[in-house]
């Protein structure tokens, strides 16, 4: 289902994080997971998706992608911690 999504991707709890913006997150998460293309994701397996926003625009995504970027690495983990305490795989339990 198309929806402006940013979302967290990680390998582990507290391990290597990629943060992104897409227009059809289930599909984009699918394509992390089975890493069917050659990306940051695929070469540090960072397969779990921890966190996610949904926007009503893609422009709303980007804003809130460049801004989740720029912060620092212990204001990431405190977004995905204060939303998912348990490092769970979101992937499965999203409702998009």
């Amino acid at each position: 289902m198309k929806q402006p999504s940013m979302y967290i991707m990680a390998n582990k709890p507290n391990g290597t994080l990629y943060v992104g913006v897409t227009s059809n997150i289930s599909r984009r998460v699918y394509e992390h997971k089975n890493k069917l293309l050659p990306s940051f994701t695929a070469k540090y397996d960072c397969t779990l998706l921890v966190y996610y926003e949904t926007f009503d625009t893609m422009e709303a995504a980007i804003i809130r992608e460049k801004q989740i970027k720029g912060g620092s690495r212990i204001k990431k983990l405190k977004l995905i911690e204060s939303f998912n305490a348990n490092w769970d795989d979101l992937y499965e339990t999203m409702y998009i």
